[in-house]
């Protein structure tokens, strides 16, 4: 079977692609809280049923954020050819906040010379769109093939992924004897095949003292100054230790190849008061101070071994320092995965990249989490990659923006890997 055909049947579908992207990126999906979720998975469902494709919506209901002003829907699109086997291509549709600094309207899918502009082009609805592309015109090109072509937009991604593919993995979507390989359109650009990503752990950590007036502090004790010294232990111990720790996980960019801590937010004493309060904070010494920290870990690490080197500096705290008091409470934990470069899909997306591209494929692995983690942990399937258009650094920014011919080459080597696995007679 001439691959030409495949290329050429993509090329034809150019537009498609455009409109198809523009379409998607004008369904304002953002996350939080969850908005026109049904909506985009309507619309994907008409253009599956309409190709012969069993459609499925799935709400998961009782995840985090799901209510009925701000149901978690999913929509799973399945075309069964005869015996083979199944290749998914997941796709998250919600999109982050938009935030300021744009110069284009974030909703209006502005095209301008080879680029599209939009909260989401990149991020990931350029990569959906290359994918179903991708489907339909190996579909048309190879009417012989065998298998099943599965094709998933789901929910929360950008939350953790609790309301889409975490809750497809426990329902069994993606059991292996259901599906083989998944490619997930992460924006890791079109010559990368990204294997996986490091592990996180995030933490609160609260430290307690007592209330007082704030003109007779010594009656008092001060959480925030108690907090003080926990930051002063992360940054003078904690901060070195990390940064001389480095993996052998093709982690990008280099900076990530070091374990990393980050504090999100830190809150203490008197809550802020709404916008418009015209008065003067009270004088209180505050008796509670909180920070957010987010623990990036490698797969050389132990979860446990992280958290116990954070509680090693909150002991070594409480040891000296008189009044010291402290909670800690897990948010979120992932460990990290990473699929094996000789898995059939990884072998499969390298040949089609060398075959479009004229260069040979760079493996990568996520400073940060995807849904990959849910696909390997609650569906026990490790031929699973990210592999899609557009650059990382450009996701959630202002003037987001994904490459029409990024999609398009990234259309063809996705279709080139449903002719190996599904046309080529891969095992499944």
């Amino acid at each position: 079977m001439p691959h030409s055909a495949i290329l050429a049947a993509v090329d034809t579908r150019r537009q498609d692609l455009i409109g198809l992207a523009q379409d998607l990126i004008r369904i304002p999906t953002l996350n939080p809280p969850g908005q026109k979720y049904r909506e985009i998975c309507d619309y994907l469902a008409a253009r599956f049923m309409a190709q012969g494709f069993t459609v499925e919506m799935i709400r998961a209901e009782g995840t985090p954020g799901d209510s009925d002003a701000y149901p978690r829907w999913n929509m799973v699109a399945r075309f069964n050819n005869g015996p083979g086997g199944c290749v998914h291509f997941n796709s998250h549709h919600d999109v982050v906040e938009v935030g300021h600094g744009w110069t284009r309207d974030p909703f209006a899918g502005t095209l301008e010379g080879d680029r599209l502009y939009g909260r989401g082009a990149c991020d990931m609805k350029g990569g959906m769109a290359a994918s179903i592309i991708a489907a339909e015109a190996f579909m048309a090109a190879c009417p012989g093939w065998r298998g099943t072509i599965e094709i998933s937009a789901t929910a929360d991604e950008e939350t953790g992924g609790y309301g889409g593919v975490a809750h497809l993995a426990e329902l069994g979507y993606f059991d292996p004897a259901r599906v083989q390989h998944v490619i997930i359109p992460e924006p890791l650009h079109k010559d990368r095949i990204c294997l996986g990503h490091r592990g996180v752990w995030w933490a609160e950590i609260e430290t307690q003292g007592r209330i007082a007036h704030g003109s007779m502090p010594f009656l008092g004790d001060s959480a925030i100054r108690h907090m003080g010294t926990v930051l002063a232990e992360i940054e003078e111990r904690l901060y070195p230790l990390l940064a001389s720790r480095r993996t052998a996980m093709p982690v990008v960019p280099e900076g990530a190849r070091s374990s990393t801590l980050n504090i999100n937010s830190i809150h203490g004493g008197e809550p802020e008061q709404d916008a418009g309060f015209t008065g003067l904070p009270a004088p209180c010494v505050a008796d509670r101070c909180r920070i957010i920290i987010d623990r990036r870990f490698l797969i050389e690490e132990d979860l446990a071994a992280v958290k116990a080197e954070m509680i090693a500096v909150l002991e070594r705290l409480r040891a000296s320092r008189p009044g010291f008091a402290y909670e800690i409470r897990d948010l979120f934990e992932v460990r990290p995965v990473m699929t094996e470069r000789d898995a059939p899909v990884v072998r499969s997306t390298a040949a089609a990249i060398e075959r479009v591209l004229s260069r040979v494929a760079d493996y990568v692995v996520s400073p940060g989490t995807y849904d990959q983690k849910h696909i390997d942990r609650i569906g026990r399937l490790k031929n699973c990659i990210a592999y899609g258009p557009g650059q990382l650094h450009l996701a959630h920014q202002p003037d987001e923006w994904v490459g029409v011919q990024d999609m398009m080459d990234s259309a063809k080597v996705m279709a080139l890997v449903l002719e190996d696995l599904l046309a080529g007679g891969a095992a499944p």
